[in-house]
């Protein structure tokens, strides 16, 4: 192998291993830890990816009107982990979820937690501060 394509070679595995960091943000780049959020609602979907897996439910706003909320968490490998199952987070479930508010104003959130209505509570692996690393 000549320098130029040992040099080739090199740059592609940079580029590879660099692009995925580039689309990950840091938690203080999309959400504001100064405004916390509790919100109770009830799960329309649940989709399990990775970096970051994404609950979305229902919440009867205090107008009385259903507002659609979207919560990031960790990743499906972190959450899995941490005790999360497929099967526990099926649409209708109600839950209590804890968090922080997107810093642009949209009902989109950082789940920290979420408890079901039977007490059991699950630590969502995000990378908010006291999120990631499981405790409260």
């Amino acid at each position: 192998m000549n320098l130029k394509s040992f040099a080739a070679l090199t740059a592609l595995f940079v580029a590879l291993v660099v692009m995925p960091g580039r689309a990950h943000h840091s938690f203080s780049a999309e959400f504001d830890q100064n405004k916390p959020l509790k919100m109770q609602g009830k799960i329309t979907s649940m989709r399990w990816a990775n970096p970051h897996a994404w609950i979305y439910i229902d919440v009867v706003g205090k107008n009385g009107q259903v507002e659609k909320w979207a919560w990031e968490t960790g990743g499906a490998n972190a959450l899995y982990r941490r005790g999360w199952r497929k099967e526990d987070l099926v649409a209708g479930t109600m839950l209590v979820i804890d968090g922080y508010q997107a810093r642009n104003g949209s009902k989109t959130a950082n789940a920290t937690s979420i408890t079901f209505e039977n007490g059991k509570r699950l630590f969502a692996a995000s990378s908010s501060q006291g999120g990631a690393s499981g405790s409260k």
